[in-house]
Formats: C-alpha cells, structure tokens, sequence
C-alpha cells in the first residue's frame, strides 16, 4: 500500500474513534497508567487500526487513549514500536503522522534509557537538548511525503527550547531538578557494549537507548514541537561491575513513575 494512503486510512480510523487532539505523549516503559489521567477517555486497540504494526516488549500495551488532560486534548500511546522489532522505520513513525492528521502540534516522547553520563544516577529525569542516531537508516527516507514536509527538514533544533525550560521550571516548582544532555540511539535489541558507551561517551551522548529518535525525526519534519524526556534506569555497560536486565528497567521506571507523572502534569498544564 502507497504510504500516504495507509497513513490516511488508519487516521480516518483513529479520528472516527477517538476525535482530535492538540497534545500527542509516547509513553515508554513504566509510564502506560499514565493514560489513565485522562478524562472522558476513549481507548483504541493497535489491532483495530489499519496497518498498524503490533507491539510486542513487555510493558507496552498496545492502545491509542485519548481525552482531556488539563483542559487540554491528548492522545497517548500505551506502546511504541521500536526498530529492533523488526519493523520498519516507517511502520515505527506511523503513529506520529497519524497524530498529526488528529491535529496534534506538540509531542512529548518519552523513554527509559541508560546513564553514560557519569554524574548521572538511576532514577534521574534527562530533558533531551539533541540526538545521535547510530541505525543508519532514518523514517524520512525513500520518497517524501511532501504533505508533511519538505525533502530536507532542518534538524539544528529538534527538541523546542521553550519546552525544555518549561520541563526545568516546572522540576524546580515541584521541588527537584532536571538533567539534561544528549540522546544516543542505538539499535538495539542487545545492550551496548563497554566500548560502544566509550564510544557514544566520546561523541557527545549522555544517555543510551533503542527508541525516540525517529519518532522525534518523523514529528519534526511534519513541523510539531517536540519535548524528549528520559529515565535514566540504570547506568549504561562498564560504568559499574554489574550485568544489565530489562528487569532493572522496569523496576527503575516504575519507582519514579509518580514524580515522572508528576512533571508532565505539571508540564502539560502550564504548556501554550
């Protein structure tokens, strides 16, 4: 199927379904009850939407929620879909321009990743100030789909400036700070090596992970404002004598869920 036509049929499915939104939130591993803060919510599974990959990590539920948040229209993603899944990188960002034909202008995405940065601890909060991509491949390849954007998107500023310090300002508010740094993406689904985090340490990276960046891609070309907040769950391979599981992830992600929760709350409402 021609990509814009199966982008169009899975919004005209989305939006019969659950209406528009202003606000898109990916929530990564840890953060799906998220959704349930909305009000007056509408739920649509993965599976009843055409074309629609399925997702298949652990935590991620798959269903598209949306309803009012703050006075203010969401959609939320309970799952995202990640390269390693073997899918493309087209079928990753599916849902990000489905967002946009909702009407969404902003989006927040989310994720839990590991700490390079060595004054990082597990359990801090990252606003993401840019990316590196080490896949190779990127969701605006092949033909463009001029509807969203143009053929080369300027990326000197893909997470919004304005939203970053908001994220800052409202830490402070709530009674911590921010991180903030730099976002490296690998391919996954293997953990990155002892030299791979020496390596990503020595470009610029501040944090690791397997997901974020083309949806970031994919949001910027269509011309929304995008705010990157990670999780730092643990501290990436070779920083401490110890081995990495999912299960670390997962436990990190949910102790600070509630203060994680508490900031894109607090975000989201003071958010023009």
């Amino acid at each position: 199927m021609d990509e814009m036509k199966r982008i169009e049929t899975a919004a005209e499915t989305v939006i019969a379904a659950l209406g528009t939104a202003e606000i898109g939130v990916i929530l990564g591993s840890g953060l799906g009850d998220y959704a349930e803060s909305l009000a007056d919510a509408r739920r649509l599974a993965y599976s009843d939407i055409p074309g629609f990959p399925r997702s298949t990590v652990p935590g991620h539920a798959g269903m598209l929620v949306c309803g009012t948040l703050h006075g203010k229209r969401a959609v939320m993603m309970q799952g995202r879909f990640h390269y390693y899944e073997g899918w493309s990188m087209q079928d990753v960002v599916l849902p990000v321009r489905v967002m946009r034909r909702m009407g969404v202008k902003t989006l927040i995405v989310t994720n839990a990743c590991g700490g390079v940065n060595l004054s990082f601890a597990p359990g801090d909060l990252m606003v993401i100030s840019d990316y590196l991509t080490l896949t190779g491949v990127n969701p605006l390849m092949g033909a463009n789909l001029d509807a969203f954007g143009p053929r080369f998107p300027d990326m000197s500023c893909v997470f919004d400036k304005g939203l970053r310090a908001l994220a800052h300002e409202t830490a402070k508010a709530q009674g911590f700070s921010l991180q903030e740094g730099v976002y490296c993406q690998f391919p996954g689904p293997c953990y990155e090596t002892p030299a791979e985090i020496r390596m990503a340490r020595i470009l610029g990276a501040d944090a690791v992970g397997m997901s974020t960046v083309p949806e970031a891609q994919a949001a910027r070309h269509s011309g929304m404002r995008v705010l990157g907040i990670s999780c730092i769950t643990n501290m990436a391979a070779g920083i401490l004598d110890q081995p990495l599981c999912h299960e670390e992830v997962t436990e990190t992600a949910n102790r600070v869920k509630e203060r994680f929760k508490g900031l894109l709350d607090g975000v989201i409402t003071t958010m023009i």
